[in-house]
This record gives C-alpha cells, structure tokens and sequence, in this order.
C-alpha cells in the first residue's frame, strides 16, 4: 500500500489521484445565461452529485483557474439561476466539443451544434438534446480558497423544474437503460452504464 500526503504533492497531482479514485462521475452539462447580452454558455462538470431530495437540490463544484472564477459559477452568482443537463451516449460528443477553449466571444452551444430550448419558471435557456434537465435556481455559492487564495466555487442549487423525456420515464421513475448515461473517468476516459448487479439491502 503507498501512502501519500497531499501536501507534498502539486495541485494537478493531487487532481490526478482523485478522478482517478472517484470513479465513474455522473456528467453535469450546464447552461448559464448572462441576461443583460442574451448569451448562454455552456459548460460540463464531472464534481457533480446530489445533495439533497427535500428540497431536491443538486451541487457542482467549479474549478477556478489562476483564482479566476470561470464564467459558469460567475453567471450562477449573477443570475442565481442555471439549467443542468444529463449527458448521455446521444450527446457527450457535442458535450465534449464544448470544453474546447473557444474565445470569449465564441458559443460553445453554437460550436457544437445545440438546440436552446425555453425553461418554464427561469431565464436561463437549456438544450434541446438532452433527456434529461433541471432548471434550477441558485441555494448557496460557496467559495474555497487553497493557500490563501480562491480555487473553487461550490454550487448548490434548488431543482424548481424536471424536464424528462417521455421514453426513459415509467410509473414516476427513471429507466437508466434507455438513458445511457455517461460517466467520467480519468484522463479522455469515459463509461457507459456497462453490467448491473443487483444486491439487496438488508433489513
């Protein structure tokens, strides 16, 4: 067994360990409009998870670069509104071409082909190729420095909307099969739902 302190290791070090570790990771697709120009950009996460069911809300975690709050959680914080789609094997190429670095002025929904659909109680527009959204709208932000400095923003949001689609819902539940979720791995990695094993939990 090698035992290691994060200490002695740099920051991309220490990432490398964790998504290597915490694996698969659901996919997080998130859209943020900036109200005042009408631009919606869009963004994947795999630091995204559930956090709680009453409310439903959902978290992601955004990585700043060089302390630099990246436009999806300076959005967020602005408009206190975002959408988060699910990425599944019909859509996490297009989702994958939006993690491109595109100039400011660049739609990473135009660059990959998206189709922006209205939400029903926010602003903040969605894509049309998902099966899967929530519009959701802004619980807390909250900020985590390392070494003195911010390094990540901690996005939890309230679900004040579900979109399904019609073909992967039964009976108030999500087939998972008919979803084909994707998730994240390390390095250009990724996995699709693969074999189920089925484990009942005792009483």
């Amino acid at each position: 067994m090698i035992s290691i302190d994060p200490k002695d290791r740099t920051e991309r070090e220490n990432y490398k360990l964790l998504i290597g570790s915490v694996t698969p990771r659901p996919i997080a697709f998130v859209t943020t409009e900036n109200r005042y120009t009408n631009e919606v950009n869009g963004a994947p996460f795999s630091f995204f998870n559930i956090v709680s069911s009453a409310p439903p809300m959902i978290s992601v975690a955004v990585q700043r670069k060089n302390g630099e709050m990246k436009d999806t959680a300076y959005h967020i914080q602005a408009e206190k509104e975002f959408v988060v789609h699910v990425v599944d094997e019909d859509n996490v190429e297009k989702v994958n071409k939006t993690a491109a670095n595109l100039p400011r002025q660049e739609s990473e929904i135009t660059h990959a082909g998206f189709q922006l659909i209205n939400s029903d109680l926010i602003q903040t527009r969605g894509i049309k190729e998902a099966k899967i959204r929530f519009e959701c709208k802004l619980f807390d932000l909250l900020t985590f420095e390392n070494e003195g400095k911010p390094a990540t923003d901690f996005i939890i949001g309230e679900v004040v909307r579900f979109h399904i689609d019609e073909s992967i819902y039964n009976d108030g539940k999500i087939m998972y099969e008919p979803l084909r979720a994707v998730s994240r791995l390390a390095g250009n990695d990724y996995a699709t739902i693969g074999d189920i094993m089925t484990i009942e939990r005792p009483d």
